[in-house]
């Protein structure tokens, strides 16, 4: 059995748009899109948000508890997907099909929608159900809707949440305890998510700045990316991956990048890789204080600071749970459908913060000086969670 693992189909939806094409031309854009003001979320406050346009699948056919704005994410992912996943269903049998997703917010909204109508009205919504804020709920959605009847869980370990999904899908492949994985994560914007960061003052109101002396914080935003991963050769392999928690703090990073530094050694060393053989960096890159720093010092002291990467945050917004996944299909769709080798750029404001290490961050219109082979994509969590990604072109 071969312990190769593909990345063989992605669909994916963000604030860029939904579906390969209007990701991709987001992605290699000129000019940053993707962001949008909202004034709705926090009173008195106006903030650049990554929030999803397209109109997404209707969900009012099920029950309630699998209706909502996360599982609506994932059904307009999985739709992308859907006839290759049938296709490996038919296949493989619904027994030997597993679901893993990730997120961090569920259907938290959905609660907070329900709570205000309590509070103003004495009445529960008829379209509210506890368990659509369950995690839970994510994986159960995807697996009734391909009728799998594989294993199938949730992964909620912040923003690490669907990097680790990918991971623990591949480990499933490897075991040969399946034959193919629905794997990603979802996270849809809500009051509870935007509040919180804002408390820790940690929210930029204008679209975020990363590695910049003058960054103030994240953009949080909303998407899903799924899929369809199985021994068979596809576009793209997950050639390697590291996981490590650092356990430093609830929310600040290690500062000395320890545990960052040893996810991405493990990623380098289970794909077989030397650092100079890496062509691109997908940076966790939150224009956070603690984070940039810490992640600049990874990068610096594992790779060197020549290596091409950028932050894709401030296109999509930080989407927590869904980030991992979303910016694998990023990198995804760089290694796979990218015939000119463009390099996603990093939109900043190019004054460099003099007490990080340097990093080649990628300018807009930039290209692979050679033919993309090898990518890392990196998400480092609260809780020191962190998780490393390398993914090969086929």
């Amino acid at each position: 059995m071969s312990s190769a693992v593909f990345l063989n189909e992605l669909g994916v939806v963000s604030a860029l748009g939904s579906g390969h094409a209007q990701t991709r031309a987001g992605l290699f854009a000129d000019q940053p899109g993707g962001l949008h003001e909202n004034d709705t979320l926090i009173a008195g406050r106006t903030l650049a948000l990554g929030e999803v346009h397209t109109p997404l699948p209707d969900l009012s056919a099920l029950p309630v508890e699998l209706r909502g704005r996360n599982n609506g994410l994932l059904a307009a992912a999985l739709e992308q997907i859907r006839p290759a996943v049938d296709a490996a269903v038919a296949r493989y049998g619904a027994e030997r099909v597993a679901v893993i997703v990730g997120t961090s917010t569920s259907g938290i909204g959905e609660s907070e929608n329900a709570l205000r109508m309590q509070a103003d009205e004495g009445r529960w919504p008829d379209d509210f159900h506890y368990a659509q804020q369950e995690m839970g709920t994510s994986a159960r959605f995807v697996r009734e809707q391909i009728d799998s009847r594989g294993p199938a869980w949730t992964i909620s370990t912040a923003c690490s949440s669907s990097a680790k999904a990918l991971m623990s899908a591949a480990r499933l492949l490897r075991a040969g305890v399946v034959d193919a994985v629905v794997a990603g994560g979802a996270d849809s914007l809500c009051r509870f998510t935007v509040a919180g960061f804002s408390a820790l003052e940690s929210v930029s109101a204008a679209r975020c700045n990363p590695f910049s002396r003058h960054r103030n914080g994240i953009n949080i935003g909303e998407g899903a990316a799924l899929f369809l991963m199985t021994r068979e050769p596809g576009p793209v392999r997950l050639s390697g991956w590291g996981e490590s928690s650092d356990a430093h703090h609830m929310s600040a990073p290690d500062p000395q990048a320890k545990g960052a530094i040893d996810a991405m050694q493990q990623a380098l060393q289970r794909a077989g890789l030397a650092p100079e053989q890496i062509d691109y960096v997908n940076l966790h890159g939150t224009a956070t204080g603690h984070n940039d720093a810490m992640e600049s010092l990874a990068v610096a002291t594992v790779l060197g600071g020549q290596v091409p990467a950028s932050s894709t945050k401030p296109l999509t917004g930080h989407t927590l749970g869904a980030s991992g996944a979303i910016e694998a299909a990023l990198c995804w769709l760089t290694l796979a459908e990218n015939p000119e080798q463009c390099l996603p750029a990093h939109f900043w404001d190019g004054q460099a913060d003099e007490a990080l290490p340097p990093l080649a961050l990628v300018s807009p219109g930039s290209r692979a000086q050679r033919p993309l082979q090898h990518v890392l994509s990196h998400s480092f969590a609260f809780g020191g969670s962190n998780a490393v990604l390398a993914l090969a072109r086929s």
